[in-house]
């Protein structure tokens, strides 16, 4: 008598039901929703997030009596547009805004040019110390800035720079965090077949940067940008020292003399200032925020 053999058949977890192999490759193409309490969640944290700035508003549109009054107001005031064009007029903020933006901006775009050839000169060029050079420049970022006031305040004495935006410029043009970031992020992101392939083209090394190097750091150089575009713009301690807020300040130096009276703070025209120094930033996040997540986006994406 033959002997036959029972074929295993698939186990299910309920009489019925799909076997969990199979269950999870039917829900693996499915689109996941989020439920009330994520939503919940998010409305809480955007609520947390955007009231410091509401406040700044409602501060900003009161006298300074009342906002130092417990309990303090939570609704608008009436004197927002008068205490706009007072602290605008009384250290003449516009003059400080558009030395700001320059300084920002020339920050900004130096730092990303010379970060992103400095990384990739340390991701994909073979040259003898460059372990122990990346070991250096990593070694700066843990130096309190503070250490180096005092020597950079003479050099820029003795240069006849002191009051003038150069000053606050040229100490910024690039930083160890920069070079850091943009060298990991193109130790992955740039295959040196890439940049091997563009040389036996007869790319020289300027052709190579720009037509290879450029657009895959793109994503990379744009959060880099705008990290180093805020930080500049809320930059105090050295345009402080190197700058005046009768001559020719930043935003950050020309906020310190607002708002000081005889005996006392008005600190409702304080908070108005920091509400307009504040605002060229939401308008930049606003204008470009889309297009700096599209190209984060667009470069984690693998082809």
């Amino acid at each position: 008598m033959a002997r036959t053999l029972d074929t295993p058949r698939p186990t299910s977890t309920a009489a019925g039901g799909p076997a969990p192999g199979r269950r999870f490759r039917q829900s693996a193409g499915r689109q996941h929703h989020a439920g009330p309490l994520t939503y919940v969640l998010l409305a809480l944290a955007a609520v947390v997030s955007l009231f410091p700035l509401y406040w700044n508003v409602v501060a900003a549109s009161h006298t300074g009596e009342r906002v130092v009054e417990a309990p303090a107001p939570l609704l608008p005031g009436p004197r927002l547009f008068d205490n706009l064009t007072f602290a605008w007029n009384q250290v003449d903020m516009g003059e400080a805004l558009i030395n700001t933006t320059i300084v920002a901006s020339l920050v900004a775009v130096s730092t990303v040019l010379f970060s992103t050839l400095a990384g990739f000169a340390f991701a994909k060029l073979p040259f003898r110390g460059r372990t122990m050079l990346l070991s250096l420049v990593v070694a700066t970022m843990t130096i309190p800035p503070q250490l180096s006031v005092i020597p950079l305040y003479q050099i820029v004495t003795d240069l006849g720079w002191v009051d003038q935006l150069q000053s606050v410029v040229l100490p910024s043009l690039v930083a160890a965090f920069g070079v850091f970031f943009m060298r990991q992020f193109l130790v992955e992101a740039l295959p040196v077949e890439l940049v091997e392939a563009a040389r036996m083209d007869g790319a020289h090394s300027l052709r190579v940067i720009w037509h290879v190097v450029f657009p895959v750091a793109r994503p990379a150089m744009a959060v880099l940008g705008m990290l180093v575009f805020v930080q500049s713009w809320n930059d105090f301690f050295w345009p402080f020292i190197a700058l005046t807020p009768d001559g020719n300040p930043t935003l950050q130096v020309a906020l310190a003399g607002l708002g000081a009276g005889n005996h006392s703070v008005d600190h409702a025209i304080v908070l108005t200032g920091a509400l307009i120094s504040t605002v060229p930033l939401l308008l930049v996040f606003a204008f470009l925020g889309k297009h700096i997540v599209g190209g984060i986006t667009a470069g984690a994406v693998k082809s």
